[in-house]
């Protein structure tokens, strides 16, 4: 997810941050005058930040994200659109998301520290809660369900201490629990969908830099031209340049830095432009068909449609008719969460059932525990935000 907004919620992923002004004009920036005016038929004029279809589409990325993955899992298939599985197309809808409100928050909130401490408590306490439920509570259940003694995982050199303690950072270094889930394959994770979340704070932090050299307030062009750099180096291997083949940089995750990096600009520069970006229904379905066309047709859809695939998800918030926000925001910890009850899952012999009523009960099982993510840890955190040491005074 990503897939994690000011108001919960990549990822991706976790997951992007949701700011509730109660005006729809554009943030204003620093050092200049009256905030620019939204033109009829822009992105500016139709968002509402109270009447969109944010809630409901990071909960739709996140469900499908989790069915791909419990599929996956449970059945060794993922469903795919022509190069791309889905779960991975659901992660790059969060990353865009994430970067349009990550840079509507910079902007409103005006103040580093403020935008520093809001993202960390969307994105750190259901992490750790996760991490902790994962490596002390699953793990020892994993290993009883296999046969083995379930205080097994408490013990050696990869034990369940271990296992939080090491991934504390947010940097995913041990996947595994005294080799348990032990199912010797690329799924062999006790939480694969947390190792999006590194960076999806690596670009909360590079939009913090941007934020402080002011060039999302006053040299906004500069986010254009880093979007298209990065897509430049995504056609690039098209024409045998495969410029990320270097070991150094595949040691740093280039092409992973690469595709985030991507789609979070797209989604940041959708914001900044907005007064700029029309919404129009042609556009949409134009956009829609080359993203269509580069999965059928490339290995990496992105290098011909990802600016076509982020117009189409911001089309998606403003157009679409999924103006329900509940008040209960589950996608993030049915993301972070969907991977282990999955796991359970496969130890307890569900995957005997067929993949419909499998999936169905991962589901299920994972939404009452993002509800208890959101109501025990979430929430309660996400109170905090405007605390009076990082406001400066009482808040209002």
């Amino acid at each position: 997810m990503s897939p994690a907004p000011d108001r919960p919620a990549p990822p991706r992923p976790s997951p992007a941050p949701v700011g509730h002004d109660s005006t729809r004009e554009l943030p204003r920036p620093r050092g200049t005058g009256a905030p620019r005016a939204a033109r009829a038929g822009t992105l500016a004029a139709a968002f509402d930040p109270r009447r969109n279809s944010l809630a409901a589409l990071r909960l739709l990325l996140a469900a499908t994200v989790a069915l791909a993955h419990t599929l996956q899992l449970g059945f060794g298939f993922q469903p795919q659109a022509g190069s791309t599985d889905f779960g991975s197309l659901a992660v790059d809808g969060f990353f865009v998301l994430s970067g349009f409100l990550v840079a509507r928050s910079y902007l409103r909130l005006d103040s580093l520290r403020r935008f520093a401490w809001h993202r960390a408590l969307r994105i750190l306490p259901g992490f750790w809660a996760c991490l902790l439920g994962t490596g002390l509570v699953v793990a020892p259940l994993l290993a009883a369900l296999l046969g083995r003694p379930w205080t097994s995982v408490f013990r050696g050199d990869e034990s369940a201490w271990s296992y939080v303690v090491a991934n504390a950072g947010l940097v995913m270094t041990q996947f595994t629990v005294a080799g348990l889930p032990g199912t010797a394959s690329s799924t062999d994770q006790l939480d694969g969908s947390l190792w999006t979340l590194a960076f999806e704070a690596s670009c909360y932090a590079a939009l913090g830099v941007l934020g402080v050299l002011g060039v999302l307030q006053r040299r906004r062009v500069l986010v254009l031209v880093l979007v298209g750099v990065l897509w430049a180096l995504t056609v690039a291997p098209l024409a045998g340049l495969d410029v990320l083949d270097h070991p150094l940089l595949q040691r740093l995750h280039g092409p992973d830095v690469l595709r985030f990096g991507l789609v979070f600009l797209l989604g940041a520069a959708a914001h900044l432009y907005a007064d700029r970006v029309p919404v129009r229904g042609a556009l949409a379905l134009a956009g829609l068909g080359l993203v269509v066309a580069g999965l059928a047709l490339l290995p990496d859809y992105r290098a011909l449609a990802a600016p076509a695939f982020a117009y189409v998800v911001v089309w998606a918030v403003v157009r679409l008719p999924l103006r329900w926000t509940p008040p209960w925001d589950l996608s993030y910890g049915v993301y972070v969460w969907h991977w282990p009850v999955a796991q359970l899952l496969v130890a307890a012999g569900a995957a005997a059932l067929s993949p419909a009523p499998f999936v169905v009960l991962g589901l299920a099982v994972t939404a009452v525990l993002a509800a208890a993510s959101w109501t025990l840890v979430e929430r309660p955190a996400l109170g905090l935000k405007d605390a009076a040491w990082v406001t400066g005074s009482r808040p209002r």
